[in-house]
């Protein structure tokens, strides 16, 4: 019961009034985590440490003096955010291994906060991927391929096509966090948004996904992408829930000087019932090539929801929405390029066993190291960075970035409050299907309607928003104003409340576990 209940107040009162203790909501989500391991959701569970937090949480909580609404909270961590003590692998081989010696900023927050530890997951490798298909761990499979709405759709082809050929992709890059939240294994889960990261697997596992204004949120300890555009994500079964989590790590850090330097003041969200002095736009350059009918329509049905109920809602344009994905191509490679280059086989992670020389050492610790897509985006932003093309690509696509990010100014400064679009262009697609085309072209398509978001260095969410005819969540995108999170976010909690998106029911593959379970509603801790 507790584990449908919200983190605040259901599960914080549960646990305040002695209902549940910390070490029961732990050891219960060690043990899901254990029967939904064909998830593949988790790379590392640090069972051990989780339960030592557990119980010291408890001791808290027994004299009555808990840190916060996250103390006791189970939460997991995507594998590229530094762990003391608990290997961070970025799903590769050349970081298998590998444990750091101290914590990312935004995982040291959650522990200064009392929230408990499960484990690191899964992601395409270096987080270059939207399938969480790519990591040396194997793919991330999601929830929702198990459910009884997705069952009761999904019909074989043949006879001997089961589970096993049928199921769908999480997203990615942060598909595992996505899926960790998705199956109740954990309340909160962090990512990372560097394209729409956190937002694509958030839509196809029907779970909440914020990423925030770029600045707002510490990167210092998130091995990093694409320096000017990586962003930690918040994922959650519900907005009120990532609020919470968001008012924990936000602000000023000085490990990192590109974060905000006032203050930063958590807030709560309050009831909208009134959105008559609301602006929605509705960017025209949105209905991208490819978008399905049944997104369409979906983002339509949504438009009419907050006109019918009072707000303004505007067709805008955003013109340089076509550019964005070739721009972000460019400035993403470049930036990959400059990053990688720290994994030398000198410092930390793999070592190639090759002595001849000093080059062929670094070139043999590379090639072992690193899959084909990532020593592909390496040689891709290399090319860009030669002197020969600096200017008529990287510097560029750096202009084409501004023009963009002055477009969503622009917009912004007509009146428009907040920006409705879709969040992906379908529904999730069957693992099998979506391994037929290579690496680049899936992320192209996958990020056109996220990536401009992280050009813009603006705050969006994804709010899951109904299920397709396939029985698979789709979300859509709020999009809001540098530093507006609360208005983003009391926006999408009212939108939530509207659309009322039906709970997963999930079952246990027989073959898996014999156990059933199901979930009737949402489990979140607010």
């Amino acid at each position: 019961a507790v584990l449908r209940g919200g983190m605040c107040p259901q599960v914080s009162a549960a646990l305040k009034e002695g209902r549940v203790t910390p070490t029961e909501l732990c050891q219960r989500c060690l043990s899901l985590i254990r029967s939904t391991k064909f998830l593949n959701a988790y790379i590392t569970i640090a069972e051990e440490t989780a339960l030592k937090q557990a119980e010291e949480s408890e001791k808290r909580y027994r004299r009555g003096q808990p840190l916060g609404v996250l103390d006791g909270i189970p939460i997991a961590v995507k594998d590229n955010f530094n762990t003391a003590g608990i290997e961070t692998t970025c799903a590769s081989n050349m970081l298998k291994g590998y444990i750091s010696p101290y914590n990312a900023t935004v995982v040291q927050k959650l522990l200064d906060q009392g929230a408990v530890l499960l484990g690191k997951t899964n992601l395409d490798e270096f987080a270059m991927g939207s399938g969480s298909t790519d990591g040396v761990f194997g793919p991330v499979r999601n929830p929702w391929s198990y459910s009884r709405q997705y069952k009761k759709k999904s019909v074989p082809k043949s006879h001997s096509e089961d589970e096993e050929s049928n199921w769908v992709i999480t997203g990615g890059s942060s598909g595992g966090s996505a899926a960790a939240v998705s199956s109740f294994t954990c309340f909160a889960a962090l990512g990372s948004d560097t394209g729409g990261s956190t937002r694509n697997p958030a839509a196809h596992c029907g779970v909440v996904g914020l990423k925030p204004t770029y600045g707002l949120i510490s990167r210092h300890g998130l091995i990093p992408l694409v320096n000017s555009m990586d962003v930690p994500g918040i994922l959650t079964r519900c907005v009120d829930d990532a609020a919470v989590v968001l008012g924990s790590l936000a602000g000023h850090d000085p490990k990192d000087s590109t974060t905000i330097q006032d203050n930063f003041k958590p807030f709560e969200l309050p009831n909208l019932t009134d959105v008559s002095k609301l602006s929605i736009g509705i960017p025209k350059e949105y209905h991208a090539p490819g978008l399905s009918s049944e997104i369409l329509a979906l983002w339509s049905k949504a438009a009419d929801l907050f006109k019918n109920a009072g707000a303004k809602v505007t067709e805008v344009s955003l013109p340089h929405t076509r550019y964005s994905i070739v721009c972000y191509h460019v400035l993403c490679t470049a930036e990959v390029a400059s990053n990688m280059a720290r994994f030398d086989g000198l410092e930390y992670g793999h070592r190639s066993d090759m002595n001849k020389s000093t080059e062929s050492m670094y070139a043999a610790t590379r090639r072992e190291g690193f899959n084909d897509v990532v020593r592909g985006r390496i040689l891709s932003g290399n090319y860009f960075l030669l002197k020969q093309n600096y200017e008529n690509y990287f510097v560029k696509a750096q202009k084409v970035r501004r023009l963009i990010a002055n477009d969503f100014l622009k917009v912004f400064g007509s009146g428009v409050d907040i920006l409705l679009t879709p969040t992906t262009l379908s529904d999730a697609v069957p693992y099998m299907e979506f391994i037929k085309e290579d690496n680049r072209t899936r992320s192209t398509q996958d990020d056109i309607l996220t990536q401009a978001a992280n050009m813009a260095g603006l705050p969006a969410v994804n709010v899951p928003a109904a299920l397709s005819e396939r029985g698979l969540p789709v979300g859509l995108q709020f999009i809001g104003r540098s530093f507006q999170e609360k208005q983003l976010l009391t926006v999408a909690k009212w939108f939530e409340k509207q659309v009322k998106f039906p709970m997963i029911q999930l079952e246990e593959v027989k073959r898996h576990d014999h156990d059933v379970f199901q979930h009737q509603q949402s489990a979140s801790f607010s």
